[in-house]
C-alpha cells in the first residue's frame, strides 16, 4: 500500500464508508421486504371447509385449475346472519376456468362432465340456497368449491363465479 492510499483509507473514512455501505444494505433490505409485503399476506382459516388453519397468500392472477384461490365474498343477508358482519373472505380450490362448462343435474355440478359437488337445498339455519350459475364459464372467472359438503361456494348463487376483481390471491397451506 502506498502512502497516499493509506492516508486515503485513515480510520474515519472506513467508517464512513462502511456506514454508506451499511445504509445502502439496509434500504435494499427493508425494500425487498416491503415489496415482499405487498405481495404476499397470511391468512388465518376458521372455517372447517378447508383443511389446514394457516395459509400464504400470494396476490397474483390468473390461478390455474386446482389452485386455492382466496377472494372477497359478494355482500349479502345469508352471509351476514352465518359469519357477521364486514367483509366476508373465502378460500376455495380452482375446479373450473374459463371456457369450462358446468351442468348441473338434481343438485350436482359437474365441470366438463366430471361432478364437483352437491349443492344442499338450505343453510343449517334453514335459509333456502339458490343453485349457483350453470353454462361456460366466462373469461376472467372461475367456478371454485371444496370437498366440505357445507362449503358455501360456487354452487350456490350467492357466490356464482368468482371473477378475477373479487380474487385476493392464490393461497398455500403452511400450518
Amino acid at each position: 500500500m502506498t502512502a497516499d492510499t493509506a492516508r486515503f483509507w485513515n480510520p474515519a473514512r472506513k467508517r464512513l464508508y462502511g456506514f454508506v455501505l451499511l445504509g445502502t444494505m439496509a434500504f435494499g433490505a427493508w425494500q425487498s421486504l416491503a415489496n415482499w409485503r405487498d405481495n404476499h399476506g397470511f391468512l388465518i382459516n376458521i372455517s372447517p371447509s378447508l383443511p389446514n388453519w394457516a395459509y400464504l397468500l400470494e396476490r397474483k392472477t390468473p390461478a390455474q385449475r386446482g389452485d386455492l384461490i382466496f377472494f372477497r365474498a359478494p355482500a349479502s343477508d345469508v352471509l351476514v346472519k352465518t359469519f357477521g358482519e364486514g367483509e366476508h373472505l373465502f378460500g376455495k380450490r380452482v375446479y373450473g376456468i374459463a371456457g369450462d362448462v358446468v351442468t348441473l343435474e338434481s343438485r350436482s355440478f359437474f365441470v366438463n362432465g366430471k361432478q364437483v359437488a352437491v349443492a344442499k337445498p338450505a343453510t343449517k339455519r334453514g335459509d333456502p340456497l339458490d343453485v349457483g350459475p350453470t353454462g361456460t364459464i366466462p373469461h376472467g372467472c372461475y367456478f371454485v368449491g371444496t370437498d366440505h359438503p357445507d362449503s358455501f361456494d360456487s354452487r350456490y348463487a350467492l357466490i356464482g363465479w368468482i371473477c378475477r376483481d373479487r380474487v385476493l390471491g392464490t393461497g398455500t397451506a403452511i400450518l
